[in-house]
């Protein structure tokens, strides 16, 4: 079977899924999109994904990304890869139904939508303000050393010093009742968070807007920093989505 028929035989099943990733979050969205394929039983254990040409067209994502997004799919025990003439990347049948039902309750007892957009207007706003009125020595001091322990963070540690990071950022911006508002959706972020596995390419992509947005905040350019945390949380969301909804 050649490939285009392939695609055009799976790809009217999977026409409301996948489509081209915005720039920015380029894996992080590819990875919600395939996540959600099969999840959803697209493309039903056993039976093939499409080839990663079409793949990698249909998400506007180069293949090394798609091959990293795979990886992540194979690492989580969700498909597997066979060589060969019949070979290519196969969906495989569920099997944790215990571990599947535990995170289902877990996660049920919380509006996933309601948490991340609320974070995301905290942590925007918050970003905008400590730019628009800015630091002192002595805070932008504070910022960039919350920044630099997120660098040298091992990965057992990456999380907690990436809440500090936001929460300093959350405290800076001058409002007691924002602060006090984002350390409490923080925590249920971190819950939603432990419930997906810590990735290292999107750890990565995230310290690299976390610098971004620092300079930005110690900059004065409020748009910049709100830009830049839209980003950010877009890219935290689109992972939560894929994994949990």
């Amino acid at each position: 079977m050649s490939s285009h028929t392939e695609w055009h035989g799976v790809g009217d099943r999977l026409a409301p899924v996948l489509r081209p990733v915005r720039a920015g979050n380029g894996f992080e969205e590819a990875l919600e999109q395939i996540l959600q394929v099969v999840r959803l039983g697209l493309v039903p254990g056993g039976e093939r994904l499409p080839a990663e040409r079409e793949l990698a067209e249909r998400l506007g994502i180069s293949r090394v990304t798609l091959r990293e997004v795979l990886k992540v799919l194979q690492d989580q025990g969700l498909v597997e890869a066979r060589r060969g003439r019949y070979g290519g990347t196969f969906v495989l049948p569920r099997a944790d139904a215990a571990g599947e039902d535990e995170l289902r309750r877990r996660i049920a007892a919380v509006d996933v939508e309601d948490v991340l957009r609320f974070r995301e207007v905290l942590e925007v706003g918050a970003a905008g303000l400590c730019a628009a009125h800015g630091l002192t020595d002595e805070q932008a001091e504070r910022l960039r050393e919350a920044l630099a322990e997120t660098h040298e963070a091992p990965l057992a540690d990456y999380r907690r010093l990436d809440t500090l990071l936001h929460l300093t950022l959350a405290e800076l911006c001058g409002s007691p009742s924002l602060t006090a508002q984002y350390a409490a959706v923080r925590a249920q972020v971190n819950e939603l968070l432990d419930c997906i596995p810590l990735l290292v390419r999107n750890l990565e992509h995230s310290q690299r807007q976390h610098t971004a947005l620092v300079e930005a905040v110690l900059d004065g350019d409020a748009d910049g920093a709100r830009e830049m945390m839209r980003e950010h949380c877009a890219g935290t969301a689109a992972l939560l989505r894929g994994f949990l909804t």
